[in-house]
């Protein structure tokens, strides 16, 4: 009997349309108050957007590198692998399932409650969001589940409907450039006088990682991309240039249409809406913002619950996972198993508390980073890595993203409650007797067939 495998059928289009998707939603009007409560100023505010942007470019080159030498479903998960640690390979794969890709479809169904609360207050109220929360988790894999392809189409159109208001923040925020919001009396002091500090600048960024995560979740589905070898260094580094420009003037012009005093009293986990400080028709202009975060929302989690189960797939494969998660349906060639899961999963964590899942979601994110970065080294001498894209100074490129990790990391745990950086630290630590449990049935022979 032929072993079904996955089809390659997401074309650039489609490839960089997920990767988008994926990154730009509700990140950046859910951090930008953060960012400015951090650091007590507009300007430096913006700069911290940049430089959020920046740090990502010697990821996205060594990701593109590591992307065309093994364009395999996993991505991230089997270049640990073939670097030749299973068991850091595993431990990156049961990070990233507990603590920051599952979370991801919990966060976003959420907010996409959230943002219908304007037209539907009974939404606002917790349980009434977690029920909707559910209702998306489970339309979006039930999409997935049948097709990637119809999927990666829809996702075309949601990137694009969402990305149709962001542009109009920036192009109607450049009318308030002169407002007088912008206006500090140094550029190196909070609004209240005292001076920016490096520590500042460190939860800053930091509070920046949620908006900027998703570039690397593209390569979890490396085995579905026509010509993966072109379209990945492509769709990564013209990705990583366009949102890095879209939230520097998002940040920019968002900061000059809201008051300041009032853009850092936004409650933590609640959206900023540029659009209710418009002088003409107000409440028109709130509803069709609430109605693109809506949209937004929508487009996050279709393209996170197209990539993510991608990745426990492929570890499966490997004898290191669950045998039901190696699982393709014999007629749409998805991992079945795998998207129901993580929907299930995700609807459980509905109970939990948003400020802790940010927090969580973060810090793991960044320790999952720090593996993926250092494969390189040893990926480098492997006989069978011949990558078709090779990042500038590689080098340099793989040390300063694994600086970043670590710098970010310390910033986590200035920027976000302890309880979830804990809880994160402590759901990492339940992969050992797991990986115990697999490796041992590996050796004797239960390996995925």
């Amino acid at each position: 009997m032929t072993e079904l495998k996955p089809k390659r059928q997401l074309n650039l289009l489609q490839t960089t349309s997920i990767i988008i998707g994926q990154v730009i939603g509700s990140g950046i009007f859910i951090n930008v108050p953060i960012v400015a409560a951090i650091v007590g100023n507009p300007w430096v505010g913006v700069f911290i957007w940049l430089v959020g942007g920046l740090i990502w470019l010697p990821q996205i080159f060594i990701l593109a590198e590591m992307g065309t030498a093994y364009p395999d479903q996993g991505g991230p998960y089997h270049f640990v692998y073939k670097a030749g640690s299973p068991f850091l390979a595993f431990m990156y794969t049961w990070t990233a399932f507990l603590t920051s890709d599952t979370p991801t479809l919990t966060i976003i169904g959420l907010l996409a409650a959230d943002a219908l609360s304007y037209f539907f207050p009974s939404f606002g109220i917790a349980i009434y969001a977690k029920i909707l929360a559910a209702v998306l988790i489970l339309l979006f894999s039930a999409i997935q589940y049948r097709s990637v392809k119809t999927g990666s189409n829809i996702q075309v159109f949601l990137t694009v409907a969402k990305l149709a208001p962001l542009f109009a923040v920036v192009i109607i925020g450049m009318f308030f450039l002169n407002s007088g919001n912008l206006q500090v009396e140094s550029l190196f002091n909070t609004f209240d006088g005292k001076p920016i500090s490096l520590t500042m600048i460190a939860a800053g960024v930091s509070a920046t990682v949620w908006a900027y995560a998703g570039f690397l979740n593209i390569l979890y589905t490396s085995g579905e991309v026509k010509n993966p070898h072109k379209t990945l260094p492509k769709s990564l580094i013209g990705s990583v240039l366009f949102v890095m420009s879209a939230y520097v003037l998002i940040s920019l012009c968002t900061s000059a249409i809201v008051p300041f005093t009032e853009l850092i009293g936004v409650e933590e986990g609640k959206f900023v809406n540029p659009f209710k400080y418009f002088s003409f028709s107000a409440d028109i202009a709130g509803g069709l913002f609430a109605i693109a975060i809506f949209v937004s929302m929508l487009g996050v989690l279709n393209s996170a619950v197209i990539t993510q189960p991608r990745l426990e797939y492929a570890m499966s494969r490997d004898g290191l996972f669950f045998k039901a998660f190696g699982h393709l349906h014999p007629k749409y060639l998805t991992p079945d198993f795998s998207i129901l899961f993580q929907a299930l999963l995700g609807i459980i964590l509905l109970f939990g508390n948003l400020g802790d899942l940010l927090g969580y979601f973060t810090l793991s994110y960044v320790l999952q980073n720090m593996l993926v970065y250092g494969a390189i080294f040893s990926l480098r001498r492997k006989k069978d890595y011949r990558p078709v894209f090779k990042s500038p100074m590689w080098f340099l490129m793989a040390v300063l993203s694994m600086i970043v990790q670590v710098y970010l990391v310390y910033g986590t745990f200035l920027a976000f409650p302890l309880g979830g950086v804990l809880a994160c630290l402590f759901l990492i630590v339940t992969g050992l007797p797991f990986y115990m449990y697999f490796m041992k049935r590996k050796k004797e022979g239960h390996v995925f067939n």
